[in-house]
């Protein structure tokens, strides 16, 4: 039922109920003054004066009076019943003869005989036929004093006043029953209009709350307004029952003597997030958290292949609070394949298609996106596997790659067309000029320089702009060999701290490795070609061989400059921190049931939790508790670490005479820049 239907059956209620008060009212008002008409003044004077006038005469035939005695007259025999004060009645029955002759006749005398304390006694002297004396008991027996009736004097002021008032003008019988007859007209009609009311009220308001058919229930559940009623509430209510506070905790009593040291290096598994409904048969392809609302991560899931009538494409927006649901569910016609919170919006979530769309949700709107670009030549038509979103509050776009080397700029309110299209070929490449791009980032405080990882393994830098020296497109001349494989990830180091690492990068690859790249300034790109070197082969500063499976990503900790994270097929998340151990990582977990690990996100937070995507649809969230929080010197030792990197060669050497300049950059490195 509707607000607004309940609102008027509560006002036809409350209609209802006034008018029965309002009767009622009348109704007792009628009786008051029919009351106050028969018992007037006049009628209870007239009552007390009949009171006294029976007082008076002695209230004969069977009245009881104030002060004579009244003798039964079924038993002749029987005494008189006395009312005075504290009277003896003393009774004596004699048997006496008459001298009446011939006469049978019985005469009863009553004979009053004055006793010593002033009383009067009555003596019963009864004549008889001629009988044996018989000797009577005398009976003596006290009564109580009752009280006696107050008397009404009426004297001549009352007589005065009784004559002012009825010389009060008068009104004819005729008028006064005119009059009565017609209020008694009124007050019928408007009791018959009230009760003709009141029952119609009464058959709507049945009408109103009848019992519901099959059809009408059925159109009630399936109403929006309904369903998202229950939506929300539901989530409220999981999110309280969700919330792992314990309530009974005893702040009075101290933590356990004998307590674990390593506590806060362990990983810990917070949650899995996963639905049935929605993860079935689905693979997580990538992963972001919420810029604004800490609690919040984003994931993208491929297609269903057993379920043709679903969306190829889901994104879900999980809640810490919230584990048993997501809580928004976007659709797409195609499979989404990398996924990320706008930084600027927090209501606004971007997705990238493998046909090439891209997609914008709004948490304030429904399951489908609100904006998308066109299929069309102007954008993307193969898949889109990376994007990322650069620039300010106020001047900010959306960089997207595919893997038929198009990178487009977008600007987040109008997806109709790009603002730029870059298109990376390289004239070097075997087969096509395309270079296929699978992942790409942006150095910190960097909107114009990225490094691109591709299918074939090479890692390249390219400008979206012309600029110091450097021509807009791929950089012909710097190429990051040293994988086997598709590079998977890609991700340069955060600018935090005292120091500034933001040029180092890392890279994985199905090639089982993770290897650590120094980027080549945008000013020295191109110096081996200006000056007659050709193509320059950058190799990596060290590599990370220890996996035993794909490395589907890695990430630098957003605030500890030395640790970064790993996940491989074999579903392992490793934890590394080159200050510590260079070979192996410091912690390696296995998580879920074993299966591949595709994706890693740290929390922007403070780096805490580490949310990993896994081919089995679910979303894990870690916690790696203190390994989080860097000590002072972390900076000072990784430049060491990097410095003894750099000198000992590096993982795997380099080629083509890039081992001097590898040499000076560490040299730069350890300085401190």
């Amino acid at each position: 039922m509707s607000d607004k239907r309940r609102a008027e059956i509560e006002a036809k209620r409350a209609k209802l109920a006034e008018l029965r008060k309002a009767r009622a009212d009348r109704q007792r008002a009628e009786t008051e003054r029919r009351q106050s008409e028969t018992a007037g003044p006049s009628n209870a004077a007239r009552r007390d004066v009949d009171d006294l006038v029976f007082a008076l005469v002695g209230g004969r035939g069977g009245m009881d009076s104030g002060g004579d005695l009244t003798p039964s007259s079924s038993l002749p025999s029987t005494p008189p019943r006395p009312t005075s004060n504290s009277l003896m009645l003393s009774v004596s029955g004699r048997a006496s003869r008459q001298s009446d002759v011939g006469s049978d006749r019985v005469s009863l005398g009553t004979t009053m005989v004055a006793s010593v304390n002033g009383a009067t006694e009555h003596v019963v002297e009864r004549t008889m036929t001629p009988r044996p004396i018989v000797d009577l008991i005398d009976v003596e027996q006290e009564l109580f004093e009752l009280p006696q009736r107050e008397r009404v004097i009426y004297n001549k002021e009352v007589q005065t006043t009784a004559a002012v008032e009825t010389e009060a003008p008068r009104i004819s019988e005729d008028e006064i029953r005119q009059q009565i007859q017609r209020e008694r007209d009124v007050e019928t009609a408007r009791d018959k209009e009230l009760e003709e009311e009141s029952v119609q009220l009464e058959k709507e308001i049945e009408q109103e709350i009848r019992e519901l058919t099959e059809e009408e229930r059925a159109s009630i559940l399936s109403a929006p307004e309904f369903l998202d009623f229950v939506e929300q509430s539901s989530k409220i209510l999981q999110r309280a029952l969700n919330d792992g506070y314990d309530y009974i905790r005893d702040y009075t009593v101290g933590a356990e003597a004998n307590g674990d040291d390593s506590e806060g290096k362990r990983v810990k598994r917070i949650c899995a997030f996963y639905d049935e409904r929605y993860g079935k048969n689905r693979s997580i392809t990538d992963i972001d958290w919420s810029p604004k609302y800490p609690e919040l991560s984003v994931a993208s899931y491929n297609k269903n292949p057993a379920a043709l009538n679903e969306p190829d494409g889901i994104v879900a927006v999980w809640n810490l609070h919230l584990l048993e649901r997501p809580e928004f569910v976007f659709h797409s016609q195609s499979d989404v394949l990398s996924v990320t919170f706008s930084p600027f919006h927090s209501n606004l979530v971007f997705g990238g298609t493998y046909s090439g769309q891209i997609l914008l949700w709004d948490t304030r709107s429904k399951h489908l996106p609100v904006l998308k670009t066109p299929l069309s030549a102007a954008g993307h038509t193969h898949p889109v596997y990376a994007m990322q979103m650069v620039g300010t509050q106020n001047a900010h776009n959306l960089i997207t790659s595919s893997t038929d080397g198009t990178v487009c700029s977008w600007l987040v309110d109008m997806l109709a067309q790009p603002q730029e299209t870059l298109e990376l070929i390289h004239s070097g490449h075997n087969k096509t000029g395309e270079v296929a791009i699978t992942t790409l980032d942006f150095p910190d405080n960097e909107t114009t320089t990225f490094w691109v990882g591709t299918e074939e393994g090479n890692v390249y830098q390219a400008n979206r702009y012309d600029r110091a020296g450097a021509k807009a497109g791929l950089n012909q001349y710097d190429i990051y060999k040293g994988h086997a494989g598709p590079v998977m990830g890609l991700h340069f180091h955060p600018l935090v701290g005292p120091v500034d690492f933001s040029d180092l990068f890392l890279t994985a690859s199905v090639d089982w490795t993770v290897k650590l790249w120094r980027a080549r300034s945008v000013a020295k790109a191109g110096v081996g070609a200006a000056g007659g070197g050709g193509v320059s082969a950058v190799a990596p500063v060290y590599s990370f061989d220890e996996a035993d499976d794909y490395v589907y990503d890695v990430k630098w900790h957003p605030t500890h400059p030395a640790l970064f994270g790993t996940v491989d097929g074999s579903g392992k998340f490793d934890l590394w921190n080159l200050n510590t151990d260079t070979e192996v990582p410091v912690v390696s977990t296995n998580v879920g049931s074993g299966r591949a690990i595709n994706k890693l996100q740290w929390d922007r937070k403070d780096g805490r939790r580490a949310a990993l995507g896994g081919s089995d649809g679910k979303l894990y969230i870690y916690d790696i508790g203190d390994m989080a929080t860097p000590r002072e010197s972390e900076w000072t030792d990784l430049q060491k670490t990097i410095a003894g990197i750099v000198a000992g060669g590096g993982g795997g050497g380099q080629t083509n005479g890039v081992a001097g300049d590898a040499a000076g950059e560490a040299v730069r490195i350890s300085g401190g820049r």
